[in-house]
Order: structure tokens, then C-alpha cells, then sequence
């Protein structure tokens, strides 16, 4: 599908998540998020952002602030997703779902202390974790390793490891994208970027003015984690272990920094049209072609419904 990318009028800096049936949008003093109920109605859901005028030296200082925008958005997204899924949920599997929780909740109080839930709920997601760094940061290191050739030159060790990371990545992202509920979520993502897209290009927010965007955005979280692979790269150039696990143990010690880089060059791809932001934006937009799918109406009307309470009374509060 050839897509020509369209001039925008404004460099916002609203960004957004799609969620299970709706969108959320950040916004520079707004959040909200909209999704589309099981009787068809949008439910939108607003909040205040922290955004004081004295802004936390960890929120200022580059790596450092795009570490701690990892984090939080990592957490407000999955909280975001969360409540989604529950909107999704009539009143009956409510009623019954709180009554499973109800036995569930007697079952562990009779059983557990409290200590002992809080424990297992904390090595269910300490597993969870461990899986992610399993497949993307241990298997690629550990598979290189076999290939004795490749780990004679750490540049060539480095750069095979970046090149598996990227197809594990890829291969995720295009086997997962098969699901039907992951395709809808991705339909949902081509959504948040086209209305982002409309509005920047300082056209009304309708659904017809939204379906003519592109659905690419160099903003992207797709972006961030193909340059967050890239600079691993980069990076891991310079560790001077071979073995396997040694170099799985530096990686993780150097993720913040690789994080932190990313984040400083999505923020730059996001607000510069020049021809070293294109570059690094380019292999980003094109993997954006299987994590985002083109929505339909409805689901533009919930990406619109997001967007519209994070808009700034005055439009300068929103520039880079």
C-alpha cells in the first residue's frame, strides 16, 4: 500500500496507546481514555497530568528522563489496558466475576496470609518479565554463542545478535497480529496515529478527515523498540565478553542507557522533519506497517473521542 505522508501544520506532542476495544491519549495536561461498550455506547474516562511548571531534575536531564518515561508509561498503559478489558465485561460477567473473586478472595485469606498473596502475585510477574528478557535478550545472545565463527569479532558477534533480536521481534509482532483480538487492537493503533495525524495537520476531527491520514508515526512505540534493538547494537559493540551469559548480564545493566538513547532520538524524530530524523524514523514506520491495520469508522470515532479532552486551550502549550 503506498502511503504518501501528509504535512502537518502542528508538531504535537499528544501520544497515545490502543487498548482492548478503545485508545487512550496523554496529552500536556490532559490523559483520557475512550472505548467502545458492549451496547455500543463510547465511554470516555479523563484525568489531570502531572505537568507542574518546575519539572524533577529526573525529568529534565537526557537518558535519565527517557528512562523514567519508560517506566511510567510501561505502568499507565498497562493499567490503561486493564480497565479496558473490564469495560468489555457486561453486568452478568461482572456479577459472576466478582463472585469467583469473592471465593477466590475467601480461599486465600483462609489459606494465605497476606504477606504470602502479595509474594505470589510479585513472582507472577517477576516470571512474566523473566520470559520477556528470556526471548528477546537471552535466546539471541545464546544462539550466536553456538556459532563459534560469529563470536571471534565482537562488532560481528554484536550485530548478529541485534539482527536475531529484530527477526524475534518481528516474527512476534506479525504471528500475534494473526489473532483476532490482536488485529482489532492493531486497527485500534492505526486509529490513535491517524487522528494524531489529522490533527497536526490542523484539519476539523472528523471521521472522513481522519481516514485520509496516514497511519504511520514516527512517535510510534513500534519506532521506539526498533531503535531501542538498534542502539543495543551499538552498544554492545563496546562489551568485551564473548560468553553468552556475561553479555546477557552487561545488557541488562546497559538497557537503561539503551532506553534512555531511544528515547531521545524518538522525541527528536518526532519533532524534526530533517533528513537525519527521517532516517532514523524510516526502518521504525516501516515495521509500523504490521502493527498498525486500517480502522473503520467506529473505531476512529473512539480514537477521536480520545483525542479531542487531551486538545489545549491554547495550542502553544502543545509545541516542541
Amino acid at each position: 500500500m503506498s502511503e504518501k505522508k501528509q504535512a502537518g501544520s502542528h508538531k504535537s506532542k499528544i501520544g497515545g496507546q490502543a487498548l482492548i476495544e478503545g485508545v487512550m491519549m496523554k496529552g500536556v495536561f490532559k490523559g483520557a481514555m475512550a472505548c467502545r461498550l458492549p451496547d455500543g455506547s463510547i465511554d470516555v474516562e479523563t484525568w489531570d497530568l502531572n505537568t507542574g511548571k518546575k519539572k524533577p531534575w529526573y525529568r529534565k536531564t537526557p537518558i535519565v528522563r527517557g528512562v523514567y518515561s519508560f517506566i511510567f508509561s510501561m505502568i499507565d498503559g498497562y493499567k490503561c489496558l486493564m480497565k479496558s478489558a473490564e469495560k468489555q465485561m457486561t453486568e452478568e460477567e461482572l456479577e459472576q466475576e466478582q463472585e469467583e473473586n469473592s471465593k477466590l478472595e475467601k480461599f486465600l485469606e483462609t489459606h494465605f496470609t497476606e504477606k504470602t498473596v502479595e509474594t505470589i502475585m510479585m513472582i507472577g510477574m517477576v516470571l512474566g518479565i523473566v520470559f520477556a528478557m528470556a526471548l528477546f535478550l537471552f535466546l539471541p545472545k545464546w544462539l550466536v554463542g553456538l556459532m563459534k565463527p560469529l563470536t571471534a569479532n565482537r562488532l560481528l558477534q554484536s550485530f548478529s545478535e541485534g539482527i536475531l533480536k529484530i527477526i524475534i521481534f518481528i516474527a512476534y509482532m506479525a504471528l500475534t497480529g494473526m489473532m483476532k483480538d490482536i488485529r482489532r487492537t492493531y486497527e485500534y493503533h492505526g486509529a490513535e496515529h491517524k487522528t494524531i495525524a489529522c490533527f497536526e495537520a490542523g484539519l476539523p476531527l472528523t471521521v472522513e478527515n481522519v481516514r485520509k491520514q496516514i497511519r504511520l508515526h514516527p512517535r510510534c512505540g513500534t519506532s521506539f523498540i526498533f531503535l531501542t534493538l538498534f542502539i543495543s547494537i551499538l552498544v554492545m559493540c563496546f562489551v568485551p565478553f564473548t560468553i553468552p551469559w556475561q553479555r546477557f548480564l552487561c545488557s541488562l545493566c546497559l538497557f537503561p542507557l539503551t532506553v534512555g538513547c531511544s528515547f531521545e532520538c524518538i522525541q527528536f524524530a518526532g519533532r524534526s522533519n530533517g533528513l537525519f530524523a527521517r532516517m532514523i524514523s524510516f526502518p521504525g514506520l516501516q515495521l509500523q506497517r504490521i502493527t498498525t491495520k486500517e480502522p473503520d469508522a467506529s473505531q476512529i470515532e473512539i480514537a477521536i473521542a480520545a483525542l479531542m479532552p487531551c486538545i489545549p486551550e491554547n495550542l502553544e502549550d502543545d509545541q516542541w
